[in-house]
């Protein structure tokens, strides 16, 4: 049995003046001992849906889901002191210091006062926040604070951990070294469900990735396995000017076996060719004919957006859209 396993999941919201969502259709998920599941999917898809089910925010109308054979839905309470939960914003008193934040946790854990104190020092340690322990945490930076919200989840050391979007809004080296720490706990037998919006973080963090669309799985598989799913290979440029990406384009489009993707700063474009030689070769004669000025152009395997583009047709964004009611099922409090 997978430490962590839900089966036809299906939660309904019901908001007023709006259509009827089907956040979750079916869904099914397991979750090996000591692994990370890397839960992908468009906005909507039902990602922080599934999180708030799994850790007993909310009851599904049908379904069922365990961690570690402990029933969710029945043995809610129980659940709670198995599971660390981190979400997209840091849950923490910005009043109190990092200390008194995880001191706070622990007692709330019935710990005692001694053993709260001592696992606050630890968490402290290993999030490289000793220097600041002492500050309130409103004076922290945004890479701080989620180490110090990833930290109070962490505080009964927790087997299983959900990572609802963990490093969202966090500069290069801060998300560097949240990904170090997340390595190490999987490395110390803790299970992971992490939803993010970042590619590179599901191929960085990921054994395995779940993606979803409608509420539904529609792939599963590690991510070289996903890719291969799209097959062929990527051309991909990069232009001098931003002004002359309209007329690559139509070059790209037609050697390319999908979409053709830009990058934010409209000098960056690419896509998934059936024959990677032939193709790099037919752009380049192309963007040489016109005279159009490069700084660089090459070959690559297809990315995980290219997955998400193939299997949904559309890129992936942060959080649900679901809308901020209590679905059709009852409340797990």
């Amino acid at each position: 049995m997978a430490f962590l396993e839900a089966r036809d999941l299906r939660v309904t919201y019901r908001p007023r003046r709006a259509p009827v969502v089907k956040a979750l259709d079916g869904l099914s998920l397991a979750v090996p001992t000591g692994t990370v599941l890397g839960l992908l999917g468009p906005n909507g898809a039902g990602k922080s849906t599934t999180v708030k089910v799994l850790t007993t925010l909310i009851r599904p109308e049908s379904g069922t889901a365990t961690i570690d054979g402990v029933d969710v839905l029945r043995e809610p309470d129980r659940v709670r002191r198995m599971i660390g939960v981190s979400g997209q914003y840091a849950a923490v008193d910005e009043n109190l210091s990092a200390f008194e934040n995880l001191d706070m946790v622990g007692r709330l854990y019935h710990l005692s006062a001694r053993d709260s104190r001592r696992r606050a020092l630890e968490l402290l340690e290993l999030f490289d926040l000793m220097d600041a322990r002492t500050r309130p945490v409103k004076g922290f930076s945004g890479g701080m604070r989620r180490r110090i919200d990833l930290a109070c989840a962490l505080v009964i050391d927790p087997p299983v951990l959900f990572l609802d979007e963990p490093t969202t809004g966090l500069d290069p080296r801060s998300r560097l070294g949240l990904w170090e720490v997340i390595g190490r706990l999987v490395e110390g037998g803790t299970t992971v469900l992490l939803t993010t919006q970042y590619l590179e973080e599901a191929d960085r963090l990921a054994d395995d990735i779940a993606v979803i669309d409608h509420g539904q799985v529609i792939a599963r598989g590690t991510a070289d396995e996903l890719k291969s799913q799209i097959g062929g290979q990527r051309v991909q440029l990069t232009l001098v000017s931003p002004a002359d990406a309209d007329l690559v384009r139509p070059v790209l489009a037609r050697v390319g076996t999908g979409p053709v993707q830009d990058s934010n700063d409209g000098r960056t474009l690419g896509v998934t060719v059936a024959d990677g030689a032939s193709a790099l070769q037919e752009v380049l004669g192309e963007v040489r004919r016109a005279g159009l000025a490069l700084h660089d152009i090459g070959m690559e395997r297809p990315t995980l957006d290219d997955v998400f583009l193939g299997l949904t047709g559309h890129a992936t964004s942060a959080g649900d859209a679901a809308p901020a009611q209590q679905p059709a099922g009852r409340s797990a409090r």
